[in-house]
C-alpha cells in the first residue's frame, strides 16, 4: 500500500530535513518582502505601513537624479567584474592542480593553509588589512626598501579596488575550490583510461576529459556569479573605506546602509536596495538562458 495514501508522507523524512532550510527562507528571505512598500512610502516607524503616506516613485527619482547614482553602480559593477575574471577562474585552477599532487600528507596541508582565511573574522581579515596598508605598515616597510615613499594604500582611492579584490581571492581560493574538487571526484576514472590509451598526457586528459567533466558545475555557479554581480557585502566595504576612497569603494550596499541606519531615510535606502534587486534578478534569468544555449546546463 502507498504509504502516502495512507497518510504519511512517502518521503517524510527527507521533508523534516528540509524543513528547516525551508523555515530559513521564509522567515529571512520571503516573510521581509512584505517591507518591500516601504520604497514606494514616507515611511515613519512610529506611524507604521498604516500610517505613513504613499509617495509613489519618488525615491527612485531623487536617487537616479542624484551624484551618487552612477557612482555606486559603476563601483559595485567594477568591483564584480575584477572580481569575476579573478575570482572566479583561480579557485577551478586551484582545484586542478590540487587534483593532480599524488602525495596526500602535502596536499592536505595545501588546503588547510589556503581553507585557514575563511575562518577567520572579518574584522579581523580588515583590521590585518588596514594595518599592513598603512603608511608604517609591511607594505610600507617593502616601499621603504625599494627607495618608494611609503603610502597609506587604504587612503588612497586608487589602490581600493586591487586590495579589495586581492584580499577577496586570499580569503575565498581555498574555500572556493571545495566545489570543485568534489565535482572532480564524480568524474569516472575510466575516461582518464582512455584518453591514456589515446595518448593523450596530463594537460590532454585536463583538456579533453576534467574541464568537461566539471562544465556543469563551472555554469551554474557562473550563473549565480552573474545573478550577484549588482550585490557585494556591505560589511567588509564599511570596514575598509573611509570619505577618501568613497569614490572608487562606495557600492550600492554601502550606501544603502548609510541611507537606512545611519541617516533613517528607510524609503529612500528601501528604494535603492528594491531597484538592485530587481537588477540582480533579471541578470539571473538572462545568464541562466544563455548558459542553456551554450553549455545545455541550467539552474531550471
Amino acid at each position: 500500500m502507498d504509504r502516502s495514501i495512507a497518510g504519511t508522507p512517502r518521503h517524510g523524512k527527507l521533508y523534516a530535513m528540509a524543513a528547516p532550510l525551508l523555515l530559513f527562507y521564509i522567515v529571512w528571505s520571503y516573510a521581509p518582502m512584505y517591507g518591500i512598500q516601504v520604497a514606494f512610502m514616507d515611511f515613519s516607524p512610529r506611524k507604521g505601513f498604516a500610517g505613513s503616506s504613499w509617495v509613489g516613485l519618488r525615491y527612485f527619482t531623487s536617487f537616479f537624479n542624484s551624484a551618487f547614482a552612477w557612482r555606486v553602480i559603476r563601483n559595485t559593477l567594477v568591483i564584480n567584474f575584477w572580481n569575476l575574471l579573478f575570482e572566479f577562474p583561480l579557485p577551478i585552477i586551484f582545484a586542478l592542480m590540487l587534483n593532480e599532487i599524488r602525495r596526500n600528507a602535502f596536499k592536505r596541508m595545501v588546503q588547510t593553509i589556503t581553507y585557514m582565511p575563511c575562518f577567520i573574522s572579518l574584522v579581523i581579515i580588515c583590521g590585518i588589512l588596514i594595518d599592513f596598508c598603512s603608511t608604517d605598515g609591511v607594505f610600507g616597510a617593502i616601499s621603504s626598501l625599494l627607495g618608494i615613499k611609503p603610502v597609506n594604500l587604504l587612503g588612497n582611492a586608487k589602490y581600493f579596488r586591487t586590495i579589495y579584490v586581492a584580499s577577496e581571492i586570499w580569503q575565498n581560493l581555498g574555500w572556493n575550490s571545495i566545489l570543485f574538487l568534489s565535482a572532480l571526484t564524480t568524474i569516472n576514472p575510466e575516461l582518464f583510461e582512455a584518453a591514456t590509451i589515446d595518448g593523450a598526457g596530463r594537460l590532454g586528459q585536463i583538456w579533453h576529459v576534467t574541464l568537461p567533466g566539471l562544465l556543469p558545475t563551472i555554469a551554474i555557479l557562473f550563473v549565480l556569479r552573474i545573478g550577484s554581480m549588482m550585490s557585494i557585502g556591505f560589511e567588509k566595504i564599511i570596514l575598509l573605506y573611509n570619505g577618501l576612497t568613497y569614490e572608487t569603494a562606495d557600492v550600492v550596499s554601502s550606501f544603502v546602509y548609510r541611507k537606512g541606519l545611519i541617516d533613517a531615510d528607510y524609503g529612500y535606502a528601501t528604494a535603492v536596495g528594491l531597484f538592485n534587486s530587481v537588477i540582480n534578478f533579471a541578470l539571473v534569468i538572462i545568464a541562466n538562458k544563455a548558459s542553456a544555449v551554450m553549455t545545455e546546463t541550467s539552474l531550471w
